[in-house]
């Protein structure tokens, strides 16, 4: 019943785009969700999504704003669709939050909690402020808090597979460094891996990740997503790479079901993505506590 109500769905573009995003996305949250369970970083994943939050704002500003002042009577200034603004300018807010978090946390020492809360609110007040000055109506605002897969444009399909194809490459080049960092930082520093710029690159890689989950379950639930499908892998697994695959695998399995459950039940999306990978991981909380007591 499941896969034939999904092929009945795929009948639909702005379905097929969904199913391909949330494929995409997964296999960031998989690689990604591993360091950030493993190095209990969680905290800062939410720290910068909310950041790039300004980033948004931004975005639809040049998009509504600006450009018409620059092209103004062009046909193209008509188009009231806000594209992929908005999704590049949470990469560019984010990426700046991720090295200024990285910096100030390593170089000055304060406590990483402090230091989130501050540019979180910084970047939220921003966005705020963007979307306060740019003309007309932000229809599609709330998609990027609450998340709106369904709502996902082929041009921010090849973004996001962009942002995968530089997560791949950031772990190919930096695999031994990153795996040294996120179990020893001491044992790292000994071994002269330069430990504050790989923390740096860490959290550059989280921004690209959280960006790709705005659009699939929102600024408010990116760490839930981020890392359950981690969590859950890592009660069963200690190899990293064995833990990264299962997390990819499960991450594309919670992202169907919850597909299914929206559009069978008429469901949000991002809101049954999350409820789905949240009834998985206190079920394997449930197994992993009958495997050790028997």
């Amino acid at each position: 019943m499941m896969f034939l109500q999904l092929l009945e769905a795929l009948q639909f573009a702005f379905m097929r785009n969904a199913l391909i995003a949330g494929v995409l996305v997964s296999i960031a949250c998989g690689i990604i969700g591993t360091f950030v369970v493993i190095k209990r970083i969680v905290f800062i994943s939410g720290g910068i999504a909310h950041a790039a939050y300004g980033g948004i704002g931004l975005g639809y500003y040049f998009k509504y704003t600006v450009l018409p002042l620059l092209f103004a009577g062009s046909a193209a200034t008509q188009d009231q669709r806000p594209g992929s603004w908005p999704l590049l300018g949470a990469i560019l807010f984010s990426l700046a939050a991720a090295v200024v978090m990285g910096l100030i946390q390593r170089r000055t020492r304060q406590r990483a909690d402090t230091v989130i809360g501050v540019l979180w609110a910084i970047g939220m007040a921003i966005g705020i402020m963007f979307v306060d000055l740019t003309e007309g109506y932000k229809v599609d605002l709330m998609s990027y808090l609450f998340g709106s897969i369904l709502a996902v444009e082929r041009s921010e399909l090849w973004i996001i597979l962009a942002l995968d194809v530089v997560i791949i490459a950031l772990l190919a080049l930096f695999y031994k460094e990153l795996l040294a960092v996120s179990f020893d930082e001491t044992f790292a520093t000994v071994e002269n891996v330069p430990v504050d710029a790989i923390y740096v690159v860490l959290l550059c890689m989280i921004a690209l990740t959280v960006v790709m989950m705005m659009r699939v379950v929102g600024l408010i639930m990116v760490i839930a997503m981020l890392t359950m499908p981690a969590a859950i892998s890592a009660h069963f697994v200690r190899d990293m790479k064995r833990m990264m695959l299962i997390a990819i695998i499960l991450g594309m399995l919670f992202t169907v079901t919850g597909l299914w459950f929206s559009y069978a039940w008429n469901l949000t999306s991002g809101a049954s993505i999350i409820l789905v990978s949240g009834i998985a991981y206190l079920l394997s909380l449930g197994l992993k506590t009958f495997i050790v007591r028997g």
